[in-house]
């Protein structure tokens, strides 16, 4: 609950008029990525868990990673002196392509848990270690192009741009698994 909770205050602070807004609002996002962790593993460690649990936390997690990638997509082009001191921008379908692929996988996955819970075979769609992996490269791709802006230095922008279309790739990898998983289900008539 308190991760959804925050949500308001990171997108504020992000649009803040001060230096320091990306930052804050970039620490903000990774506290809340971080005890998304830490609440997982604890409620696994200690055999802790609850209904309401299971309904937020991937609740909250879609949420965050959905806001803040329209954080991401909605800033001005990303701008670059090259080495003959022309500008270079990168175009915004470069960001809102992998950004747009992560949001519909999350769309078409969580469609698909509810779904193959409701047929009792939700255990055949869940979270997986590539799944896993595909979420830290998410969450780090998210970290560094928050915290850049229009002055940023080109090599963190495009560092950040690199993780996030791994991460695409990993989520269109491991909606299909999920798919897979679930295509005897799909094709009953």
């Amino acid at each position: 609950m308190a991760r959804i909770s925050v949500i308001p205050v990171f997108v504020v602070i992000f649009y803040l008029p001060f230096s320091g807004a990306h930052l804050a609002a970039t620490i903000i996002f990774l506290i809340a990525s971080l005890t998304d962790w830490l609440d997982g593993y604890l409620a696994r460690y200690l055999k802790q868990t609850t209904k309401l649990g299971a309904f937020l936390d991937p609740v909250a997690d879609k949420v965050m990673v959905s806001v803040a990638l329209v954080l991401i997509v909605a800033e001005p082009t990303f701008q670059f002196v090259s080495t003959s001191s022309t500008v270079v921008s990168i175009p915004s379908a470069v960001i809102s392509i992998p950004a747009a692929i992560i949001v519909a996988r999350e769309l078409i996955v969580s469609a698909l848990r509810e779904w193959m819970a409701e047929v009792g075979k939700r255990k055949s769609v869940a979270v997986s270690s590539l799944g896993k992996v595909k979420t830290f490269l998410q969450m780090l791709a998210i970290v560094i192009l928050l915290y850049c802006d229009n002055t940023a230095n080109a090599v963190i922008v495009l560092s950040g741009y690199v993780f996030l279309y791994a991460a695409a790739a990993l989520t269109i990898w491991s909606m299909c698994l999920y798919l897979k998983a679930a295509r005897r289900q799909l094709l009953e008539e």
